[in-house]
């Protein structure tokens, strides 16, 4: 459905002269970004350029990062190696995850494994008791 993309913080929504007004800035310096590399905005089918939420937001920590004091260049690689940890952070905590459900399958198999081997000792130990009983039985 058409609206789900209202949810998407990727999906280009904003116009340029939109993008310019929410973020205060003008679209010339926009373009400079886009134009450096620092940003890819999607192009609507006419080319012109459309911006997602995720890509404001980028915007806004450009202009932060450079009002204290860092060049645009290197406040967009801090941004990217700031994107990496987390993606690593994540794919790391996906790994923990997946471990640990391993491990707790792998216990709960053990688990059963001794069950099911308590449950044949028991069987034996019955079986071995009805067996002593036959042989004790007085024969008639």
């Amino acid at each position: 459905m058409a609206l789900e993309r209202l949810d998407d913080p990727d999906h280009p929504t904003f116009g340029m002269g939109q993008a310019a007004e929410l973020l205060e800035v003008t679209p010339a310096f926009l373009r400079s970004l886009d134009a450096a590399g620092l940003l890819s905005p999607a192009r609507s089918a006419g080319g012109h350029r459309r911006y997602s939420r995720n890509q404001l937001d980028r915007v806004v920590a450009l202009r932060e990062m450079a009002e204290q004091g860092h060049t645009l260049a290197s406040a967009a690689e801090i941004l990217d190696l700031r994107a990496d940890l987390a993606a690593e952070q994540a794919r790391h905590a996906r790994t923990r995850d997946e471990r640990d459900t391993a491990r707790d399958e792998r216990d709960t198999a053990l688990d059963e494994r001794d069950t099911a081997r308590n449950e044949r000792d028991t069987a034996l130990d019955e079986r071995d008791t009805a067996r002593g009983q036959v042989l004790l039985a007085p024969d008639d």
